[in-house]
């Protein structure tokens, strides 16, 4: 996929999103909106990752991670940064990082 509206972007998710499956959730929305990028937990009970596409779907996923998450999630706040252009995906799939 080599399109000039691909975007790159990190994301950090707080509130009850670790033990909820949030990653497992994540992926699969990632993967559905045909996203590239990866999810993971941090030490801090957050869950943080890095979202790669089309604008478009980068913003539908933002949407779902500030408000929807997993059923069993409580999300109080999602953080996005280092927001940038990239011609191609550094990654082919949407993977959980350990």
């Amino acid at each position: 996929m080599t399109e000039s509206n691909l975007i790159c972007l990190d994301y950090e998710v707080f509130g009850k999103v670790q033990g909820v499956f949030f990653r497992k959730y994540t992926q699969a929305e990632g993967s559905r909106l045909g996203l590239a990028g990866w999810v993971q937990n941090t030490e801090h009970g957050t869950v943080r990752g890095q979202l790669q596409g089309p604008v478009a779907k980068v913003q539908e996923m933002q949407q779902w991670l500030q408000k929807t998450g997993s059923p069993k999630s409580r999300i109080t706040g999602a953080q996005f940064h280092n927001e940038k252009k990239i011609q191609q995906l550094e990654y082919d799939s949407f993977q959980i990082r350990k």
